[in-house]
């Protein structure tokens, strides 16, 4: 019996003169694009020419909505209600979906991205109000849950959630993952050796050798990350030899 799986990727993150990830030479590898919402990175010429680039290679797209932050690329903490949170998320929904309505792409999920997952994670008054107003927005949506924490909290509302895994960063005992500070290049046969691990048994190895439960039907793998070419030909390699298949992530969800 195969193994399904989804590999999602973050793109759209470059504006300006600002050039950020190999976009262009990631998308043929992943089923999964999560495009910048203007926030905290991206334009609306590089959310128009990313989705179009997504489409090219029959790429689902979605959002990936962060903080108003792009001095700090969305990583810096912040204080904002619920509410306030919310209304970003749907702003940038909004904002991408009609480039996709423009050309013609089905729109399909919502990834929020870095210290807006993790004020997520941390108050499940802000996950909620995230939740709720996607919801309101078109209740046939895919929430992609980048912990476990905010994928418990959207198992309670009516909304197709898929959790996600990473291979590309490395765990803690609780689950939770190390983001550096600078993306360096990974080894790619250990990254494969991750992504074949989670895809077909739903586990994951610590650096410290410990044993982690990630049930996972989307793996993330960063596009920013120097050798992510590398790392992708590498896992579609193991593919070849594997009975996992990648799949839509509306098709496993």
């Amino acid at each position: 019996m195969a193994h399904h799986i989804d590999i999602n990727c973050d793109m759209g993150e470059s504006f300006g003169k600002y050039t950020k990830g190999r976009d262009a030479e990631v998308m043929p590898y992943v089923t999964t694009a999560n495009i910048a919402g203007g926030y905290h990175a991206g334009d609306p010429h590089v959310m128009r020419r990313t989705v179009a680039l997504a489409d090219d290679h029959d790429v689902d797209v979605g959002v990936h909505p962060g903080l108003p932050d792009k001095l700090g690329f969305g990583r810096r903490t912040m204080d904002a209600s619920p509410e306030e949170v919310r209304d970003y998320v749907i702003y940038q929904l909004g904002a991408l979906r009609a480039f996709a309505d423009q050309l013609g792409v089905p729109f399909q999920h919502v990834k929020p991205h870095g210290a807006m997952y993790t004020m997520l994670s941390e108050s499940e008054e802000h996950a909620r109000a995230v939740i709720e107003g996607i919801l309101e927005v078109d209740e046939d949506l895919i929430y992609l849950a980048t912990d476990m924490n905010i994928y418990e909290v959207a198992q309670e509302y009516p909304i197709r959630t898929a959790f996600e895994g990473y291979v590309d960063l490395d765990y803690r005992s609780d689950r939770s993952v190390v983001i550096p500070k600078e993306k360096t290049a990974r080894d790619p046969e250990l990254v494969a050796d991750r992504f074949i691990s989670i895809a077909t048994e739903g586990v994951v190895e610590t650096p410290s050798g410990e044993q982690l439960d990630i049930p996972a039907e989307s793996i993330c793998v960063h596009g920013d990350t120097p050798n992510v070419v590398e790392i992708l030909e590498e896992i579609h390699d193991r593919l070849d030899d594997t009975d996992v298949e990648l799949t839509s992530v509306a098709d496993i969800v």
